[in-house]
């Protein structure tokens, strides 16, 4: 089973899930999307060459084929996958996106990290202080923040590739192609309190994922498997073992 976090996000966010899965029968492999996590950097970024990413690892590990779930933008390259290579996804789970395009809307965070001044910023708290004059929400601070490391033995910095995705976002947005179609069972999770699919949105998911069922999670934002994993587990794994 792989596990493909969102955007700015990384495979460390799904730790809690993967191991219950692991627990319950399934090989979990959490991935780190390139630009993000400890993967490698690129200049290079869209949903093709995340799925190649995904394609390239599991040639490596030889995995024939795979249940694979993704969150938000790793959604995307989820959908990307399947619709590509059908042969290599066993299941389809798509968290709290749908296959349109989304235009940007990550500026006012990238407008926060701008200001993280790692010459004058000696700690997390200090970070923290900072991020919190342009981005009020804690939650979102506090997702961020993981993304902080050691870069040197007195100097903090970013995993993800800052440069690069604030300068690719629109690639964030995009849809997979108008074509694609992935025939096989796939389970679209949305947030009752989210915004990112909507019921104008079904029509939508049923033209690429034919046999896909959709279903909502209580008592959730976009971020629904960390404001309710238990629903969000028992809901997966349903599925998976369906």
């Amino acid at each position: 089973m792989f596990i493909l976090h969102g955007f700015l996000g990384m495979s460390d966010n799904w730790k809690t899930l993967g191991t219950q899965y692991s627990e319950n029968g399934f090989e979990v492999h959490l991935i780190d999307q390139r630009n993000h996590g400890k993967s490698f950097h690129s200049d290079d970024f869209n949903y093709e060459l995340l799925s190649d990413d995904v394609i390239h690892y599991m040639n490596h590990h030889s995995i024939p084929s795979a249940y694979v779930l993704g969150h938000s933008m790793g959604g995307k390259t989820a959908m990307q996958l399947a619709t590509s290579h059908p042969d290599r996804v066993k299941k389809l789970i798509v968290a709290d996106i749908a296959p349109k395009f989304y235009p940007p809307h990550h500026d006012f965070i990238f407008n926060g990290l701008s200001h993280l001044d790692f010459d004058n910023i000696s700690d997390r708290r200090e970070a923290d202080d900072e991020l919190s004059k342009h981005i009020k929400e804690k939650g979102i601070r506090q997702f961020l923040l993981k993304n902080l490391y050691w870069v040197e033995k007195d100097r903090l910095g970013f995993r993800f590739n800052f440069e690069v995705l604030k300068d690719r976002m629109e690639e964030i947005g995009e849809n997979i192609s108008g074509s694609a179609v992935y025939d096989g069972p796939a389970l679209f999770l949305r947030g009752d309190r989210s915004e990112y699919i909507q019921p104008n949105d079904f029509a939508e998911i049923k033209r690429h994922f034919p046999k896909a069922t959709i279903e909502t999670i209580d008592k959730a934002g976009h971020w629904l498997h960390a404001e309710n994993p238990k629903q969000f587990y028992e809901k997966s794994f349903t599925f998976l073992n369906s």
